[in-house]
């Protein structure tokens, strides 16, 4: 299969991977230290808490941080989807400005500066140019 042309699009991964990856071996850890005291120990201690409060924290945190690596990947998958599509638009629009058979059909962008309606020295009415205290209608109240 040929090489695309195209660059990769951005896709999280190393450092947010390296975060779950990192919180489950916690999770892992608390959670076999909480086995190991309570087929060892015979009553419930600090550590057991420790313990347990350890591996349910980080076992949510390994959770949330997985979803929010999902969310990211397919968030970012979209948004290639989406360039690639604006491009083609962008591409289809300006080919078929190239190929008009009728200049009415398509509406061209100005090549040259000053080519609008307006002459050189024309302007527009504004707030500027009208005197102390005149209202936009003419005359004050």
């Amino acid at each position: 299969m040929a090489e695309s042309d195209r660059p990769v699009p951005h896709r999280p991964g190393a450092v947010s991977l390296f975060f779950v990856v990192k919180a489950a071996v916690f999770a892992l850890g608390f959670w076999s230290w909480l086995l190991v005291l309570v087929f060892t120990g015979d009553a419930v201690t600090g550590a057991h808490v420790l313990a347990a409060a350890g591996a349910v924290t980080t076992t949510l945190v390994g959770v949330l941080l997985g979803v929010r690596l999902a969310l990211q990947r397919s968030a970012a998958v979209r948004h290639a989807e989406l360039k690639r599509l604006l491009v083609d638009i962008s591409w289809n629009a300006f080919a078929a400005a190239g190929n008009a058979e009728l200049s009415g059909t398509v509406v061209p962008f100005p090549t040259a500066p000053g080519d609008d309606e307006r002459g050189p020295r024309q302007r527009i009415s504004s707030i500027v140019d009208r005197g102390p205290g005149e209202r936009p209608g003419g005359r004050r109240r």
